[in-house]
């Protein structure tokens, strides 16, 4: 009798791990709209959003997401449905529906794992929306990749997207150059958040994500890199002052005004 019911624990308990495993949908992700909101809800059950945790003792810890009852996987190749993934190393809500994901997949072959947004369809049903922006060969490519979270406010995406928090509304970050992604790293936020201030090589490059209006500061010659030296002497030599726009750039603490010198960048 014991051992009947032993085959039978077994038989249910491969059972349901085979109807996990069947319980898997791919997702082909499409391309962001400029400046997109994914801050949809629903009442329906089969539309909740989850995130979880797996971790095995020969694996690392990793993340998945599933929507109702089924695990969310992405297809990172539209023409092979083999190249598609559950696992990610950052899943995170940006909406405080908690119907939108910001999700990083984990791949130690890339240069960094692109990164993507899972999200409920204003009209039901799940999408996947690709935060990734082709870009030239030079001194931006590799700068800013990843996912950095500005505080409370959003998370910056491979110095090319703003997430922000609580509306999840996705923003295409203004270049310097159209081709190649900001070649710098996050300096700081202005007091209404709305302008993010890279520190790039030789100036500070600043752009306000809601109008797409942007500002360049040069930097002093002999002035260290680092980002802390950066800061320190941007904190003593400017201050943030809005425009007649409503737009919050750093300016020189001595200037009463708002100064474009886009023209002295090099």
């Amino acid at each position: 009798m014991k051992h009947t019911l032993l085959a039978l624990a077994l038989m249910t308990l491969i059972f349901g791990c085979s109807k996990d495993e069947e319980k898997t949908k791919n997702y082909i992700p499409r391309a962001l709209t400029k400046n997109e909101s994914f801050n949809f809800s629903s009442d329906k059950k089969s539309d909740s959003v989850t995130i979880y945790k797996l971790n095995k003792p020969e694996q690392a810890e990793w993340l998945s997401v599933k929507f109702g009852d089924s695990t969310v996987s992405i297809q990172t190749d539209p023409k092979d449905p083999k190249k598609a993934t559950n696992h990610f190393t950052f899943a995170e809500f940006v909406n405080t529906q908690k119907t939108c994901v910001l999700v990083q997949i984990e791949d130690e072959t890339a240069l960094v794992a692109p990164s993507f947004l899972i999200s409920l369809k204003e009209e039901g049903g799940l999408q996947v929306v690709s935060l990734s922006r082709p870009t030239k060969e030079g001194p931006g490519e590799k700068s800013g990749l990843g996912i950095s979270r500005l505080g409370r406010t959003g998370h910056l995406v491979d110095n090319d997207f703003f997430i922000t928090s609580v509306t999840a509304k996705a923003y295409l970050l203004k270049r310097q150059d159209p081709e190649q992604r900001i070649d710098g790293k996050f300096l700081i936020l202005s007091p209404d958040r709305q302008t993010i201030v890279f520190a790039t090589p030789k100036s500070l490059y600043q752009v306000n994500y809601i109008s797409n209006e942007t500002s360049t500061l040069p930097l002093p010659a002999n002035l260290p890199t680092d980002l802390p030296t950066v800061y320190n002497w941007v904190q003593k030599s400017y201050s943030f002052q809005k425009s007649k726009q409503g737009i919050s750039f750093l300016t020189n603490r001595e200037d009463d005004k708002i100064v474009d010198i886009s023209e002295f960048k090099k």
